[in-house]
């Protein structure tokens, strides 16, 4: 089972990371620790914090829940550490995430998105994704382009299936 990850507020930027992968991310902006760890306890997901105070917490410390202590300050760096330390692989489905708000993306028409894109972007893409949590539309220009590359940067050849 892959895991399900939630990430503290002093390494906020990782989640955005971790759903490219394709992993259920959670981050909520304003939880204090006993909710971090509430939530990561209720729904079995690893806390990913720099906090550690976290770790002499006696969930953590017992292992009832499993906490990484992030040590980068450049997020790449913490994409990695996370990798390494939980020998993550791609998500089932890289880029099946909303980057915002963790929702599973859900493919869409050129025609339904006509309206919704810039006029350039209609004229070159072909694939387009929307979140239906935020309404975000995705596709594959050069963003996408750059994030492939940086996970690229992580993961062994033919890990990262897109």
């Amino acid at each position: 089972m892959k895991p399900k990850f939630i990430v503290d507020l002093n390494v906020g930027k990782l989640a955005r990371r971790l759903r490219m992968l394709g992993y259920d991310t959670l981050f909520i902006n304003g939880l204090d620790d006993n909710d971090l760890v509430r939530v990561a306890l209720k729904e079995g997901r690893v806390l990913l914090t720099k906090d550690t105070g976290i770790l002499r917490r006696g969930v953590a410390f017992t292992g009832k829940i499993k906490v990484v202590l992030i040590e980068a300050e450049n997020v790449r760096e913490q994409l990695r550490q996370v990798v390494e330390t939980l020998h993550l692989k791609s998500g089932s489905d890289p880029f099946s995430l909303c980057l915002e708000c963790n929702q599973p993306l859900i493919p869409r028409g050129r025609e339904e998105v006509r309206d919704l894109v810039p006029p350039y972007v209609f004229q070159t893409q072909e694939q387009y994704m929307q979140c239906p949590g935020c309404n975000r539309i995705y596709w594959r220009g050069t963003h996408w382009q750059r994030m492939n590359e940086e996970l690229g940067e992580l993961l062994s050849p033919g890990e990262l299936r897109l």
